[in-house]
């Protein structure tokens, strides 16, 4: 299993945001431009670069070398480098990095057609020890398959592991 190191506070803050999150799965195949982001996300060029550059700046997008752009303008494409799985944001004691996860997953979503998705949920009651092996099992299993990256279809996958408040009563 492939061990998160902690976030830095800039890091864990540039991870706190849906937009930025989406950013970073839009760059993931293939390096877009600030241009291209935007009209990815249906947003202003102006906003995206201000998440860009935040992104740029903690590392988690890389620049890569500048291209003619139209009317003989440049453009810099970027692309994620990875580093969002290798840290853990959870103890850095910024918030909102749970939220922005789930944000972006929403988002996500809704755009994809729900009828081809893959679904599952399950009701469990698991001692602490049970919970820690599942969470290990989780990781290892997904650190696989984040090596096996080919030229298939692209997909995303989200689990959300929660105290089911609903049972609890």
């Amino acid at each position: 299993m492939e061990r998160r190191r902690p976030a830095t506070e800039a890091e864990a803050r540039a991870l706190a945001s849906s937009v930025r999150l989406r950013i970073l799965r839009l760059c993931l195949d293939q390096a877009l431009t600030n241009k291209e982001i935007a009209g990815r996300l249906g947003a202003n060029p102006a906003t995206t670069l201000h998440h860009v550059r935040k992104l740029v700046t903690t590392g988690f997008l890389a620049a890569e070398p500048s291209r003619p752009g139209p009317r003989g303008s440049t453009e810099i494409p970027y692309r994620a480098t990875g580093k969002s799985w290798e840290v853990n944001v959870r103890d850095s004691g910024v918030t909102g990095g749970g939220a922005a996860m789930v944000d972006a997953f929403l988002q996500e979503v809704r755009l994809a057609d729900i009828e081809r998705g893959e679904y599952m949920r399950l009701g469990l009651r698991l001692s602490a020890e049970d919970h820690a092996e599942l969470l290990r099992r989780l990781q290892e299993l997904l650190d696989d398959f984040r090596h096996k990256q080919g030229d298939g279809e692209a997909f995303s996958l989200f689990v959300a592991l929660h105290h089911d408040v609903t049972r609890d009563r």
